[in-house]
This record gives C-alpha cells, sequence and structure tokens, in this order.
C-alpha cells in the first residue's frame, strides 16, 4: 500500500500534516472553508508508521472471569485494512499549535514535548479533523455544533457522525489500537507509577523506548470506540458500536504514570470511573491515526452486527430549542429491517431503540400519553388487507395486542373528552377512484388498560389522515387531496359534504395539525397548480405545502439542496409558552437524489427551517410526539429553561448522578435528618433503607469526588436548606487524598449546567421560595441507566460482584505520592478542617468513615486502591483520631481498620467499594449508633 498512499497525499512530503489549517466552524462538515493559517506541523512519512494490518487478527478483551464484564468475553477481530498511525501521542506542541486557531484551547505543559492531557474526546477528533482540512480532505468526523466550556475543551459535538470509509485522520479504533500496541507493549520500558514520579514525560523519553512508544504508560489514550459488549465470534473491520446506549461511556486504552504496573493490561478498556465523551484527565491524551476503513461493521447493544447503522444528529438541547421541551419522542421505520424504530430525547445519553420483530411496521403513531406505539402493517397506498397493533413503546416493544377485525390500516390517536380512542381505515389504497374510495370505511375504537374497545364506524371514505377534535373535519390524501367538512352547526357525523382540494391535482403524505386550526400540510407533484404557485418547475416533493381550513395554500416549505420530503407528519402534541402554542412543527423523511430515504427532518412551517434528527440509509414514516402542557402563563419569574437544569448533553458522569440526588434533595430537605456525602465508597457503603433511627435519610454521595466535592456540596446546598439535619456522614477517602481543588465538580464543571449557575445567582435559595425547584428537577434530563440506579436514593452498583480481589489487589495509583503530592494532601486536610469548623457552627454531628478495602492490601505495603503507604495511612488515622477534642461534633469510624475487618468477600463489589450486602452491614451497624445518639441529643 506504501507507494500508491503516497501518491494519494500532497507530492510534497515534507510537513505534510497541517501544512494549511482552516479554523473550525460551528457546522463540521466535509469540505468547510476558513481563513488558512500556516503552521509547522507533523510530517506523516516521519511521524508516522504504516501498519500493514490487512488480513490480520487481533484479540479484543479476555476470558479471564476475574475481569470486568466490560471486558470480557475474548473477540477476535479481523482487520480489513492497512493503516498509519502515531509513533507517539500527540504532544503539547503539537496541539497547541493546532487549536489555537480551531478552539483556542491550549494545554498547560512544562514543554512542547511532553503529551497533550486533560483533553476530552471532542478536543481530539477536533485535532483530528484539522488534519483533514489541512490537506483539504473530507473528515472523517461530521457534526452539527460545538459546545465548549469555560476553559475551551469541546465539551459536545452535537450530531458527531463517525464515517470510517473516509481517507482522512481520526483516533485509532480499539482494534487497531491493540493490535499494534501488542507488538509493542513494553511495560518495563515506560512510564508507569513507579518510576515516572507522579508525572508526565517527553514521549518516547524512556531509555528502551520503542518506535511506536508510550502505548503502555505516560498516559492514556482515547480511541475512536464507544464502550460496547463484545461478541463470543470474529468480527471483521470492527469499529464498535453506533452510539453510546444508556451510559455513553468512551474507551481509554494503555497505562498512565500513575498506574502501578500490575493494573495495567492490553485488554483494559476504561478508567476507575466511567468515562464520557466528556471526560477529560490530567493522564489522559491521545495519538492519531490515518486511513480508511472499508466495509466498517459496527456490533449494536443487542449483539446484533451492523454495517448500516442509523445515526442521531441532534441532543435534547436542541429538540428544546425547537418544540421547547425536552419531552419528545421520535418513531419511525427502519425500512432495511422492517422493523420499529424509536428515540426518547428526555433521556440525555439518547440512543436509538430498535424493536426487533417478524412483522412489518408501517406508519407508527405514538399515544397521547407517550407510552405507547400503534402502527399497521402495509403503507399508504397498497392494497393488501392490514392489521392493526399497539405495544409499549420500550426497548422490547412489550404489551403487544392486535385489533381483532378483518382489516384496519394508518392508526391515529385522538382524546375526544375523557376517552382515548384510535381512528383507523379499512385500506390503505388508493382515493382516486370516488366509488373505491366510498366502499372503504373510517373507524374508531377504543382503548385503555391496554385493550382494544368495540369498534364503531364513522363514516364512508377512508379519511386516513386526521379528524378533528370537535369532528367537523376530516382529510386523506393518496392520490387526491380529499376532505368532508361539517355542515354548519353539526358533526361530520351528523350532516357533511365531501370535496376535493387543491385543484384535482395529485396529493399524498396529507397531515391534520392537531392544534385545532385545521392546517393541511401534504406534498404534490409539481403539477399545474404547484409550478402557478412557486412560478417555475420543480421536481415532486421538493415542496411541503400547508392549507388552510378552507384548502388555501399559506405556505410552501422548500426541502434542503439535493433532497425531496417525503412522509411528512404533524407533531403530535406542542407546549405553550407565555399563552402562544408552540405548534408549526412538521417531521418528515428527506430523500436523496437516488430516491433513498436518508434522514428525518423536523420542519417549522413558521420560518421554513429545517433541522436534520437522524441519519440512515431507509428511514420512513416518522411521527414525533411532544409532551402538551404549559410552560407558563406570562407571569412567572422563573426561568425555566435554567432552573432545576442540573444536566445537559456532554456532562461527565457525576453531574447525571448529581441530578438525581439533587432530585432527591429538593424532594425532602426539609424533612431529612441524615445526609451521607462523599465519594462512590459512601454511594456504594451506605443504604438509607436500613437506616431506620432517624426520618428521610439520604445518600447524595457520587463519584468522582473528593472532599472539596464534600464540602461545595454541603456549604451550597445542605446547610442553607435542610432545616431538619441532625447528622451528616462524610467518606474519609484518605488515599485519595492527593487529589487537587482542580478536581471538584464546583470548581468549574458545574458552569456548564444552567441549574447551578441558576441557584448560585439565588445564593442557593437561603431565606427564598424554592419549592419550584423539586419540580423543576424531576421534569429535567433524564439519563436512562442512572435513574434506576441513583434516582431511587439507595446505594449504587457499578458492575459485577467480584469480592475482594484476592490476597494482592491491583493498585490504580502510586503508593508514593505523598513524596511529590504532600501540598496536595496538606490542602485536603485544610478543607477538611474548614468543613469541621462549618458544621460546629451549624450544630450538626460528622460521623467521618474510612470505608472498608480489600483486606489483600497488607500484603501490598500500600493502605489502599490508590496507594499511600501504610505507615503514613497510621499517621493520618491518628490525627484523624485525635479530632474529637477540638471537634466534640465529629465522630470518627475506621471500618477498615488497616484491612483487618469484618467484611467478607461476598458484601464486597471490588478492592474498594462495597456491595448490597456490605452497604446493609454497615448501614445497620451505623443505625445502631444513631440510636445511641439520639439518646443524648
Amino acid at each position: 500500500m506504501g507507494g500508491a498512499f503516497f501518491l494519494l497525499l500532497h507530492y510534497n512530503m515534507k510537513r505534510l500534516f497541517f501544512l494549511a489549517l482552516y479554523a473550525v466552524l460551528l457546522c463540521g462538515c466535509p469540505h468547510d472553508s476558513g481563513s488558512s493559517v500556516f503552521v509547522e506541523g507533523l510530517d506523516l512519512s516521519e511521524d508516522f508508521v504504516e501498519i500493514m494490518a490487512e488480513g490480520q487478527t487481533t484479540l479484543l478483551g479476555t476470558n479471564d472471569t476475574a475481569a470486568l464484564s466490560k471486558e470480557r468475553p475474548l473477540m477476535p477481530v479481523l482487520l480489513g485494512q492497512n493503516f498509519y498511525i502515531g509513533k507517539h501521542e500527540v504532544t503539547c506542541g503539537e496541539f497547541n499549535r493546532v487549536m489555537k486557531n480551531v478552539s483556542g484551547l491550549q494545554v498547560e505543559c512544562e514543554n512542547k514535548n511532553m503529551p497533550a492531557a486533560d483533553l476530552t474526546f471532542f478536543d481530539a477528533v477536533l485535532y483530528a479533523n484539522a488534519g483533514s482540512k489541512a490537506e483539504k480532505r473530507d473528515t472523517v468526523y461530521t457534526y452539527r455544533q460545538a459546545v465548549f466550556d469555560t476553559y475551551k475543551n469541546c465539551i459536545s459535538l452535537e450530531g458527531l457522525v463517525f464515517h470510517p470509509e473516509k481517507e482522512g485522520y481520526r483516533l485509532p479504533t480499539e482494534a487497531e489500537w491493540v493490535y499494534v500496541a501488542g507488538q509493542n507493549w513494553n511495560p518495563d520500558g515506560e512510564w508507569l507509577g513507579g518510576n515516572s514520579g507522579g508525572a508526565r514525560h517527553e514521549v518516547c523519553s524512556y531509555e528502551t523506548a520503542r518506535e511506536i512508544c508510550d502505548m503502555t504508560g505516560n498516559v492514556k489514550e482515547w480511541v475512536n470506540d464507544w464502550m460496547s459488549p463484545f461478541l463470543n465470534s470474529t468480527v471483521v473491520n470492527y469499529v464498535g458500536t453506533p452510539n453510546g446506549g444508556s451510559s455513553g461511556n468512551r474507551v481509554l486504552k494503555g497505562g498512565c504514570f500513575n498506574k502501578d504496573a500490575s493494573s495495567v493490561t492490553l485488554f483494559s478498556r476504561g478508567d476507575v470511573y466511567p468515562v464520557t465523551s466528556s471526560t477529560k484527565n490530567g493522564y489522559v491524551g491521545f495519538r492519531l491515526a490515518y486511513g480508511a476503513i472499508p466495509n466498517a461493521t459496527w456490533v449494536d447493544w443487542n449483539g446484533q452486527v451492523d454495517s448500516d447503522p442509523m445515526q442521531i444528529l441532534v441532543n435534547p438541547s436542541t429538540i428544546r430549542s425547537q418544540l421547547g421541551t425536552i419531552r419528545a419522542k421520535l418513531a419511525f421505520r427502519n425500512d432495511n429491517s422492517g422493523n420499529l424504530a424509536f428515540l426518547d430525547y428526555s433521556q440525555a445519553t439518547t440512543s436509538i431503540v430498535e424493536i426487533a420483530d417478524t412483522m412489518q411496521v408501517y406508519h407508527p403513531e405514538i399515544s397521547p400519553d407517550g407510552e405507547k406505539v400503534a402502527f399497521c402493517t402495509v403503507p399508504e397506498g397498497s392494497m393488501e388487507k392490514s392489521a392493526l397493533y399497539v405495544r409499549n413503546l420500550d426497548e422490547v416493544g412489550s404489551g403487544l395486542v392486535k385489533l381483532n377485525v378483518e382489516s384496519a390500516a394508518i392508526p391515529r390517536w385522538r382524546v375526544f373528552g375523557s376517552d382515548t380512542v384510535i381512528l383507523y381505515v379499512t385500506s390503505a389504497k388508493s382515493n382516486r377512484d370516488e366509488n373505491e374510495f366510498l366502499q372503504m370505511s373510517t373507524w374508531m375504537v377504543p382503548f385503555s388498560a391496554g385493550a382494544f374497545g368495540t369498534p364503531t364506524q364513522l363514516f364512508n371514505g377512508a379519511f386516513h389522515d386526521g379528524l378533528s377534535e370537535d369532528l367537523s373535519f376530516a382529510v386523506t390524501g393518496s392520490e387526491l387531496l380529499r376532505v368532508k367538512k361539517a355542515s354548519p352547526g353539526k358533526t361530520i357525523l351528523e350532516s357533511s359534504s365531501d370535496m376535493v382540494w387543491y385543484g384535482g391535482d395529485q396529493a399524498c403524505n396529507a397531515s391534520l395539525a392537531k392544534d385545532g386550526t385545521k392546517r393541511v400540510s401534504f406534498l404534490d407533484f409539481a403539477g399545474k397548480i404547484g409550478t402557478g404557485l412557486v412560478g417555475k418547475n420543480y421536481y415532486a416533493h421538493q415542496y411541503l405545502l400547508v392549507a388552510d381550513s378552507l384548502g388555501n395554500i399559506i405556505k410552501m416549505v422548500q426541502a434542503p439542496s439535493g433532497t425531496t420530503f417525503d412522509h411528512a407528519e404533524w407533531a403530535s402534541g406542542f407546549v405553550v409558552r407565555n399563552g402562544i402554542p408552540n405548534s408549526n412543527y412538521v417531521v418528515a423523511t428527506l430523500a436523496n437524489a437516488n430516491g433513498a430515504h436518508t434522514k428525518i427532518a423536523l420542519v417549522n412551517v413558521n420560518d421554513e427551517s429545517i433541522v436534520e434528527l437522524v441519519e440512515g440509509s431507509e428511514l420512513w414514516h416518522p411521527n414525533i410526539w411532544v409532551k402538551s402542557g404549559f410552560l407558563n402563563d406570562g407571569t412567572s419569574k422563573i426561568d425555566y429553561d435554567s432552573a432545576g437544569v442540573y444536566y445537559v448533553d456532554g456532562g461527565v458522569d457525576r453531574a447525571k448522578i448529581l441530578r438525581y440526588r439533587l432530585e432527591y434533595f429538593w424532594k425532602y430537605k426539609d424533612s431529612s435528618e441524615f445526609m451521607g456525602l462523599g465519594s462512590s465508597r459512601t454511594s456504594n457503603g451506605f443504604d438509607p433503607f436500613y437506616l431506620k433511627s432517624v426520618e428521610y435519610p439520604l445518600n447524595l454521595a457520587y463519584f468522582f469526588s473528593n472532599f472539596y466535592d464534600i464540602y461545595e456540596f454541603y456549604s451550597r446546598y445542605v446547610r442553607n436548606n435542610a432545616k431538619k439535619l441532625k447528622y451528616v456522614l462524610i467518606s474519609l477517602d484518605i488515599d485519595f487524598w492527593y487529589n487537587p481543588y482542580q478536581d471538584n465538580f464546583f470548581n468549574s464543571d458545574y458552569k456548564n449546567f444552567p441549574g447551578y449557575v441558576y441557584d448560585e445567582n439565588h445564593n442557593y435559595w437561603r431565606n427564598e421560595d424554592y419549592s419550584f425547584i423539586a419540580k423543576a428537577t424531576t421534569e429535567g434530563v433524564d439519563v436512562d441507566s442512572y435513574r434506576e440506579v441513583f434516582g431511587n436514593n439507595r446505594s449504587s452498583l457499578f458492575d459485577d460482584i467480584k469480592g475482594w480481589g484476592g490476597q494482592n489487589p491491583f493498585l490504580d495509583f502510586d503508593s508514593c505520592w505523598m513524596d511529590y503530592f504532600q501540598s496536595a494532601y496538606e490542602m485536603t486536610l485544610s478543607r477538611f478542617f474548614d468543613f469541621m469548623r462549618m458544621t460546629a457552627e451549624d450544630s450538626v454531628i460528622v460521623i467521618g468513615v474510612i470505608f472498608p478495602q480489600a483486606p489483600g492490601y497488607k500484603n501490598t505495603g500500600a493502605f489502599g486502591r490508590y496507594g499511600l503507604r501504610r505507615s503514613e495511612a497510621t499517621q493520618v488515622i491518628a490525627t484523624l483520631e485525635g479530632l474529637r477534642n477540638e471537634y466534640p461534633h465529629f465522630i470518627f469510624l475506621d471500618e477498615n481498620k488497616m484491612g483487618y475487618h469484618d467484611y467478607t468477600d461476598d458484601m464486597a463489589q471490588d478492592s474498594d467499594h462495597l456491595a448490597p450486602l456490605g452497604a446493609k452491614h454497615f448501614t445497620e451497624r451505623l443505625d445502631s449508633l444513631i440510636q445511641v445518639l439520639n439518646t443524648m441529643l
């Protein structure tokens, strides 16, 4: 491949990479334009190595039962391409030269040859795209909009799509990375916890470094893949899973300068805590790869191989900006499989769910409550008989029921008074012949408690595209635009007249607006009337037309260049903001020049704007449901775009957890006598269910957090609002006290979420009315996998219960960190004393707990998972034990006892977290203590 490959590049090989950069615009599409900036860059021939991997097999994961579930089983991957990979991790000098003209981000380093770190996955994507643009190539990554935090790190690339078929710069896939790393694995010759001094080093600087260096150490590395399940069988050209699923986690590979060599393996895929695309850490960087991946294969979350996945192009924030709410769902037909697919925009980690089934799904429509979907088995225009079904809108499509009639097509939900019904027609075939049309009929059937009632015929004629709630108007369009209008003062059930609109020109895809205006949207075939209105010839379906209740054309919206509309439907439901209904949205598919329905788009018929929602190869019959309601009445002083919005797209995991912890905090703060704060050790180790001696105990812990998080959360929220608080439990994670103030969520991260800033601007509601916050928080963004785990105020569950890990549990940090992080430890201890003084002022009893860790650490010389020499830990514990004289409200519980504790293997989640049985054991012990303390208060 070598010679042919280089012929494809610029003839001047010197400084090929980043010879000319184009500033990244908000919309990162292929061939973006911008101002050219010349910089000194890399040379592909000198700084990259060509990997001759075509036809080779690499192994991902392991069959070791002691490994995490996300690392199992062993999965062979057959590589179908050669590619290039960087000899070293991208350096600070390289990164800063490029990114100053892209996002303005500049990373801090001792010198330019240090690996760039503290970067999000999105930062790495922007850097890779800049390389492709410099060579005037299509970017491998496209996106709709970039979002940056206060430090200029990119925390979201809305609509990010990976195009493996593009020849450009990108991150290596996990399979490519492992294939290369397996040939360059060098734990004895790279910078790890035992030799690094707790800091990054210049790339390739170890004296025995190999040509492709630092894959085992220095900094961990982003790769291209989402965290996804492995299969037991060989996958060809594997590129991960199409989306992040419910967790939205990414893969990190390799070790780093603070990892003990015993914890670094080729099959490891992540970090101590979950890693999302917006996560950043001082020990995480990346290296680039170059080259197309032909015939790439994804594996979805159900273990199904997919060579053509559907992609989400907008996030919930954009949906909210358009529809006024994130309480919206989109259902559609995947025409490749015939299955129903849907997504829920109220979920922060939105992913497309496809319900695998043997039946064909056409014309899905979501129920008024958003919980179910009705569909039929033939499309509009078909002469075949159709079945009508309703099922739950969940991952398995549960609760499937069939309407027991001979034929029922194109269902439409309606609410008449207090009754929920489904309208349907006996046939979906063309309505051009009037006699045949009148032989068909329109019916209504009640639906409640998951079951159909008795169907009732409404009238002759298959009016399947809408019936007004006042029963005065009905419409259908296939091939003619036919309407039924009631006589004055009557309903169409009593007296009506039928007519053909649009001059009898061919029309289809008619839909009646759901807001009572009787507007009808439809598509035409560029006939005489349409061309007369536009004033020129055009393609069939190039315009979306809207008629008023009299049949007058009041709007014509043109499809985006190179596309035409199809399958247009008004949104089901709308919100009212300040008395104004937001009811101008139609959802439709966009067909390309070949007729493939490759996108679903949201069309605003008022301002004619079009927002693309989903991309795929054949997407049909979209239906978008919006939870109807009033945002406010125009007099409210509450900003519902900020209040309670504790999570938005691109947030780190602790923001996801805090979103639920705060939901419970605002709900029970006036009643709670006990609150648990701290890290994942508190989150896993304290179960409020077993704390019987206090009212409304809350577990408000989140990972990852350091002691600054405890201090800030208490000072900002707890002391201002918890009126009945008597006790606060805190985790004393002394092996984690090397963590600096900068890693505290409330140092800077909180500014990316409107709810925290809103609270800050209102002094955290000290002596103010905050009753609305609980409701606003509950109605905010959901994070599917987190509601069940953290939304119930119980302890969390990260992974399989593994026990303590045997006699030699691994270290995740250098046990000698006190040698070079002593100042960070002293700062943490100082903040601990600040916390003691503050809680003394509040007359709150503080119970400080050192949670148990693996007894096997006695054999390692380390106190726990993150090190700290045992001798140093003994001194820290002695300091804490001696605080009772100075702070009589402080109670110290050492549940670890230097490893000599009574928490058995079945009580352990892993080497430093309790499992549910261990949480029960600890909390019942805590309850006994509280019972004694209650008698003394």
